[in-house]
């Protein structure tokens, strides 16, 4: 079996942190996975550091990776991804909103379908109707300027081979980074998958998707990104994924 590192990435979640790290640890150890965990505190102005240096004394497979001030999402997963050593990496939100034991559900599709990525998407997704509804409109979006990624664009439970990322581009730091990992893999040729995971109502801490600075930001790099790879492609080979 391959081994595998799991990119956890927080921003102020003292109420789950500790939860989520030995959920995880407990189920890697439980399916004999040659894994590493690495939690991203990204800067978070809680606990969230704190717990995971106490964590750090007891979980021998687990490592925390901080930095300061906040970087945003896809800057914490960047600095995962760093850190990153194993030959399959996995995120997983540290806000204990899936169920890792799905795991194995992403493993299996990588290896029957010899994907590079697997793409997790909420089944039923357990969040407030009008974020709900605003992420409808965002895989839309997506959908229209990129064509099928994949269903659940900015599900946070995904696996791929770290070998993608030698070939993929990545600078978004914010929430853009999904589109822009799987839009660049795309290009490149690499075999998506995807597979239903189970979504939990969060139950501590509070959510950033929703802050107007986030969604700022990712309308600000959505604009960057596609003048990138239309200048760098041409209109018909980025709009239609042509080599």
């Amino acid at each position: 079996m391959q081994s595998l590192s799991i990119v956890l990435p927080a921003y102020n979640e003292e109420a789950n942190v500790r939860t989520t790290v030995a959920e995880v640890a407990g189920i890697a150890q439980k399916l004999g996975l040659d894994h590493e965990i690495i939690l991203v505190n990204d800067g978070s102005r809680d606990r969230t550091g704190e717990i995971g240096r106490e964590l750090a004394a007891y979980i021998p497979e687990f490592r925390l990776v901080e930095h300061y001030p906040n970087r945003g999402y896809g800057g914490a997963l960047k600095a995962g991804f760093a850190a990153a050593r194993k030959d399959l990496i996995t995120f997983f939100p540290g806000d204990n909103q899936f169920r890792f034991e799905e795991i194995t559900r992403l493993l299996e599709r990588l290896d029957d379908a010899d994907a590079d990525i697997v793409c997790g998407y909420r089944a039923n997704r357990q969040d407030p109707f009008m974020r709900k509804v605003n992420a409808f409109g965002w895989n839309m979006l997506i959908r229209i300027l990129f064509g099928y990624l994949c269903q659940d664009i900015d599900c946070g439970f995904k696996l791929f081979r770290r070998d993608v990322l030698s070939h993929v581009s990545i600078k978004s730091d914010g929430a853009l980074i999904d589109t822009e990992f799987l839009s660049s893999a795309r290009r490149l040729g690499c075999r998506i998958e995807e597979v239903p995971v189970t979504h939990r109502p969060r139950i501590g801490g509070e959510a950033t998707g929703a802050d107007i600075h986030v969604i700022i930001k990712a309308f600000r790099d959505l604009w960057e990104l596609l003048q990138e790879q239309i200048n760098a492609t041409g209109y018909l080979k980025w709009r239609f994924g042509l080599r």
